[in-house]
């Protein structure tokens, strides 16, 4: 769907907002939001300021994320009081977070209170501080703040806004609840279909390292709950067993070097996916700590690395044509290839059964660790290497088939999303008109 433009524009003053429509106008942000300080009220339930959910009771957050938060231990005397329709800069501020309140209440004295100075429509509001170009307005301002900081009212009100009748905030408003309403929708079914996709998935590797691949087989019991019963003559081997040695990374945070300056990659848990590596983010360390690190256990192709920090219990072959190491949240696993192949311990490692078990071995309320001497006692059904060879030409086929769709429906899934981002962009800064907007009837 297409919307029209303004009929005029005008170049603003405002180098994020470039052109805006004739009839608005630009001022800065400390025009339209006065910094408030007022002290907690009597009966103030103390809010969260989120960027999920915006700013929000903490009794609902801890509720609606199944997780508890930590409340104030010397009460909220200190904290400044909220009121509804307040915009609170968080200390994620600089990747967006200015968040909308909706209630009364108060937060800590660490966020920033924004209450508008003027008459606005709120909604226009949430929208134009998530907008790509406000958040990069905001980032140019707070060049060097990390995460943990937030940026100042100072450095916040310097930041120019356009100024648009309440009429205009009002119908952008409308139309963006609207339409990012049926985009969220579509992104919600495509979510869904990317879950069940990935349940197939499991549930295909799973029935074939523990069923095989002959239906008419003899089975008897495993012993093991999370195994269920197994052919006749396979066996059922701990995976300490399979493995020649088992260690994990250096149980410290190393000095980072640039990729650029000849460093040589350092992955940790989130490289690592069941079905993909994902090294966007990969980190270096130098060549000197690396050899060090050689020196514990070196990772190299045919070995099996294995989650044991942060999400546990994800393994994958290595198949990587470059040298690199790993930090403590993975375990490298040499592999007997005389008795199993890795892709088989791989594919065993991320059924459902063997992942039930490494849960139940994960340690820690916070930072949860797969130890070493609890991993290699995870339980797996063995089957002679010849056969394992079959089972694993057949789950390669059918997961071929299946990790294609899960990579189409999450293409489809990024193109939504940088619709709803580029949709909401271009209604907050004028770049299409609404005004006329009436929704089509389902």
């Amino acid at each position: 769907m297409s919307f029209p433009a303004y009929p005029k524009y005008k170049v603003s003053n405002v180098e994020w907002l470039r052109k805006i429509p004739n009839c608005w106008s630009t001022v800065p942000a400390r025009r339209i939001f006065l910094q408030k300080r007022d002290p907690y009220q009597s009966g103030d339930e103390q809010l969260s300021a989120t960027q999920k959910y915006g700013v929000v009771p903490q009794s609902k957050f801890m509720e609606d994320e199944d997780q508890k938060v930590t409340l104030a231990l010397n009460g909220l005397a200190s904290f400044k009081h909220v009121n509804k329709d307040d915009f609170v800069i968080s200390l994620r501020s600089f990747q967006g977070g200015i968040e909308h309140s909706a209630y009364f209440g108060c937060v800590s004295p660490a966020y920033t209170i924004l209450r508008p100075a003027v008459q606005i429509f709120p909604s226009y509001w949430k929208y134009l501080f998530k907008s790509k170009g406000f958040v990069e307005a905001l980032q140019s301002v707070t060049e060097g703040i990390r995460d943990g900081k937030s940026i100042s009212y100072e450095q916040f009100g310097k930041i120019g806004v356009p100024v648009l009748p309440i009429a205009e905030q009002l119908a952008i408003a409308s139309f963006l609840d609207h339409e990012t309403a049926k985009i969220d929708a579509l992104i919600a079914e495509q979510q869904r279909l990317i879950e069940l996709l990935k349940e197939k998935r499991q549930a295909v590797i799973s029935h074939a390292v523990t069923k095989g691949l002959d239906p008419n087989v003899r089975m008897k019991d495993s012993g093991v709950e999370w195994l269920g019963e197994v052919p006749e003559h396979w066996e059922v081997v701990k995976l300490g067993r399979l493995c020649s040695d088992v260690a994990d990374g250096p149980h410290f945070s190393p000095s980072y070097v640039d990729e650029n300056s000849g460093g040589v990659a350092f992955l940790s848990a989130r490289n690592l996916k069941v079905d993909k590596w994902d090294l966007d983010d990969v980190k270096y360390v130098s060549v000197a700590d690396c050899n060090e690190f050689d020196k514990r256990i070196k990772p190299l192709v045919g070995d099996v690395l294995y989650t044991k920090g942060g999400t546990t219990g994800i393994a994958r072959v290595v198949d990587l044509d470059f040298k690199f190491q790993v930090w403590v949240h993975l375990a490298v696993l040499k592999i007997k290839k005389d008795i199993v192949l890795p892709e088989y311990v791989a594919f065993a490692l991320n059924s459902r059964g063997a992942y039930e078990q490494s849960q139940i071995y994960t340690r820690g309320a916070t930072n949860q660790d797969l130890g070493l001497t609890r991993m290699i006692k995870i339980l797996i059904a063995l089957p002679p290497l010849k056969e394992s060879q079959g089972i694993i030409r057949h789950i390669e086929v059918a997961t071929t088939k299946l990790d294609q769709l899960i990579f189409e429906s999450e293409s489809a899934v990024k193109l939504l999303q940088e619709r709803r981002t580029a949709l909401i962009s271009a209604a907050v800064t004028g770049q299409i008109d609404v005004r006329g907007f009436k929704p089509v009837a389902a």
